[in-house]
Parts: C-alpha cells; sequence; structure tokens
C-alpha cells in the first residue's frame, strides 16, 4: 500500500495521546498520512488512528519502544511500507518522573529516563535520517524533537532527570540540524511549558499545569493544539529557511 498521490507522510512517535495526538490529528487534516506509534496503550492508538481519518489523513497504529533499536527500525519501516518514502517526524515519545528529591533518585529511574528521552529521541532521530537524507536516496525532509522547557528551567526539586533529558534533546538538535543541513533535512525542536496533557498526573500531579499555569506570565496552561500547531508549522514549507531552533511554547515562561 503507498500513500495517495501527493500526500506526504510522517511518523509520530507517542502519538496516541497528549500533544502527539494533537499532532498527529492537525497532520490528518492538513492532509498528511501518518504513522502513530505507542509503547502500550493500543486502545488510545487506534482511537488517535480514526480521529485522524476523521480529520481527512490517514493513518496506522505502530507499537514500538523507542527504546529499543529493534523497534524503532520495525516502526519506520511498517510506516514507509504502508505510506512510502518518509518526509517527516515528529520525535515526541517522553516520559517523566514522579516529583521526587534528587538525593532519592534510584539507578532504575535514571536508567530508564535516559533511554527513553535521550536514547529513544537519538535512535528515531537516526532512523529518520537515514530515510530523508538525500545522499542515501530520501527526498529531504523535516524532525521536530519535542523538548520541554524544563531543559532550560531546570526543574529543580521536580525532576531535574527529566529536565536533563530534554537538554540532550537541545543540543541533539542544534548538532543534528548543522551535520543534516546539507542533505535537505532541517532540524528544530519545540519546547513546551505548562500544557495540559496527562504527563503531569503520571508524575504523580494531575493540578500541576492548571495550578503553575496561572503564575506563568499570559496567566493560564497551554494547550496541546496551541504545541502542535508550532509543530506542524516546522513540517510544512512555510518553515523551509528554518533549523537549529529552540522555539519555546510556554506562555512568557
Amino acid at each position: 500500500m503507498v500513500s495517495q498521490a501527493g500526500a506526504k507522510h510522517i511518523l509520530i512517535t507517542g502519538g496516541s495521546r497528549g500533544i502527539g495526538r494533537a499532532c498527529a490529528m492537525m497532520a490528518g487534516q492538513r492532509g498528511w498520512s501518518v504513522g502513530v506509534n505507542y509503547a502500550g496503550n493500543e486502545k488510545a492508538a487506534l482511537e488517535t488512528v480514526q480521529a485522524v481519518q476523521q480529520a481527512g489523513g490517514r493513518a496506522i497504529a505502530i507499537q514500538g519502544d523507542v527504546a529499543r533499536e529493534a523497534d524503532v527500525i520495525a516502526m519506520f519501516e511498517a510506516s514507509e511500507k504502508t505510506f512510502g518514502k518518509l518526509d517527516a517526524l515528529i520525535n515526541n515519545a517522553g516520559i517523566v518522573g514522579r516529583k521526587q528529591p534528587f538525593m532519592d533518585y534510584s539507578l532504575e529511574r535514571l536508567q530508564r529516563m535516559f533511554e527513553v528521552n535521550v536514547l529513544g529521541a537519538y535512535l528515531c532521530a537516526r532512523e529518520a535520517a537515514r530515510r530523508m537524507a538525500k545522499s542515501r536516496g530520501g527526498k529531504g525532509g523535516s524532525i521536530v524533537n519535542m523538548s520541554s522547557i524544563a531543559s532550560r528551567l531546570g526543574a529543580a526539586g521536580e525532576y531535574v532527570d527529566y529536565a536533563g533529558s530534554k537538554g540532550a534533546v537541545d543540543t541533539m538538535t542544534l548538532g543534528l540540524a548543522r551535520e543534516l543541513a546539507a542533505d535537505g533535512i532541517r532540524v528544530n525542536a519545540i519546547r513546551p511549558g505548562l500544557i495540559e496533557t496527562e504527563i503531569h498526573a503520571s508524575g504523580g500531579q494531575p493540578d500541576r499545569a492548571a495550578r503553575l499555569g496561572a503564575t506563568t506570565p499570559m496567566g493560564r496552561a497551554g494547550t496541546a493544539d496551541e504545541v502542535a500547531e508550532a509543530a506542524i508549522w516546522l513540517i510544512e514549507n512555510e518553515s523551509d529557511y528554518l533549523t537549529a531552533s529552540l522555539i519555546d511554547v510556554a506562555g512568557g515562561r
């Protein structure tokens, strides 16, 4: 199966919920064919696929743990088998730990945080680059890495491991953007601030976005759709001269 004539193909990691789901739906509205990666929640992934289809795009759900190389390679192969050559990646999959003093972190917590948020981001970016690089038969494209404003603020007293993992994503973005530009690949990052998604509940603070969002200069938390608007702009032609940029979507925080 290949994509319909003229449709572009994007893979979104962690695409079943939150910001990833909003990106998938918005891409579908604009005619993209979407590979929706998920780690374990198949129901949410299938609901996202249905939403993309209802929005006017095409989509498939692809299970895979971004921290496992075999899973990453398989998800890219599955998406390309269905939709043809890759045009864009939104490198969105990530986890956050529970609010905890740094001195109490376990080795297991740190290992999983960096496996998913750093190693996973690198593996996915590598596979996208291999497929989109003009020097390897690709047609160029765009990589959008989902970082966090925590990379700049540090998340002291909450989750400095998460902040550090996103700092690595920022650095990867800058390096890859300069290395891959000659191959027709643009690489940028978005650093969301306090966004109303389920990730706060997974970190043990379901009210965090609303509570802290009120303290931002804009006086509120952001929405997943507001982040998705920036992400989709970065994969479209309107942003063709933009690379190596870190864009804060954080209400002035």
